[in-house]
């Protein structure tokens, strides 16, 4: 193998985040953000790095909607349409979104309102624990009804491999009729660009394209969960992620709301994760977090790292005796 080749090493953080990822091959299982609950604020015009306090949104407002969803399971973020942004300050209107990703519970939920401050009247942790109510009672909400959400990361201030491949992914899946197309401020994993959530089941993709985007939105609305691509499930931890993952493969499971992180065992960087399915098949899967070499920018203009990466190292269905013993009731 020549001494230049990609996969040997990369000697300058000049390149780029995502090409370094995408030369390296390296695995997307396990990666997705964390959150039950996604609450999400439509805000036109720029976004900073940090976009709830550095936007054209009230910087104080911003801090206080951090502050208050600390701890409770929301993970809240802003959207606008896809398009030029620059002069644009504000809407009479901002949609309003809150899903919940926790299978048997699953749901997305829409609004409008022309008063953010609304949001620091809702009970944070009611709705991290999966509870609609609060959405609808304070902001006038109601079931979702329309297509899908797909949700592109754009913030080109927090990397800027996700302004010049998201921006472009999130234009061409609005002009082709997307009517669920957003961008979004934060997915995490700039690596991995274009980052795509959809939303109300709450899984991850990255290195999206648009046909490929268009076949994962199919499935959702026939309610089935397409793996290729994906990243996990935003309503379990990383081991959960990435073993929840894995039992679909090895299942051949599609159908979305059928499995259940329902404990992992252990500690980084071994865990053993228990997966449930519906019908009451049980699955145990052995985790291992691995560091990813050879180092590699983990965002563009970032120092060589290795990211943690998570590893597979086996799934076994297990018997109904053993069920019964590791299966709360």
């Amino acid at each position: 193998m020549p001494p230049w080749s990609t996969q040997v090493r990369l000697t300058s953080v000049s390149t780029s985040c995502t090409k370094a990822s995408r030369d390296l091959d390296e695995p997307l299982a396990g990666t997705a953000a964390t959150a039950r609950t996604w609450l999400l604020l439509e805000q036109p015009g720029p976004w900073g790095a940090k976009a709830l306090t550095s936007s054209h949104l009230d910087p104080a407002l911003g801090h206080a909607l951090e502050k208050a969803t600390e701890g409770t399971g929301v993970r809240i973020a802003l959207i606008r349409r896809p398009g030029r942004h620059a002069d644009c300050h504000t809407v009479a209107e901002r949609q309003v979104y809150a899903a919940h990703t926790a299978p048997g519970n699953i749901w997305l939920h829409s609004a409008t309102t022309s008063d953010p401050e609304e949001l620091l009247n809702l009970d944070f942790a009611g709705l991290g624990g999966g509870a609609s109510g609060t959405f609808d009672s304070v902001l006038g909400g109601r079931p979702h009804t329309g297509d899908p959400l797909a949700l592109v990361c754009t913030n080109g201030k927090r990397d800027r491999c996700c302004a010049l491949l998201g921006r472009p992914l999130a234009a061409e899946l609005a002009a082709s009729g997307v009517d669920g197309a957003w961008e979004v401020t934060h997915l995490g994993g700039h690596r991995f660009s274009p980052t795509l959530l959809v939303l109300p089941f709450g899984y991850a993709y990255g290195r999206a394209e648009a046909h490929a985007v268009k076949g994962i939105l199919q499935g959702v609305r026939e309610g089935r969960v397409v793996t290729e691509g994906c990243r996990g499930s935003s309503a379990w931890e990383r081991p959960g992620q990435a073993a929840e993952l894995a039992v679909r493969t090895t299942a051949g499971e599609e159908a979305a709301d059928t499995l259940t992180v329902v404990r992992t065992d252990g500690a980084a960087p071994r865990w053993e994760v228990t997966v449930a399915h519906t019908d009451g098949r049980v699955w145990r899967v052995t985790v291992a977090q691995g560091a990813s070499v050879p180092s590699r920018p983990e965002s563009c203009g970032s120092a060589l790292g290795s990211p943690a990466r998570m590893d597979i190292l086996a799934v076994r269905e297990l018997s109904r005796t053993a069920v019964a013993s590791l299966v709360p009731h």
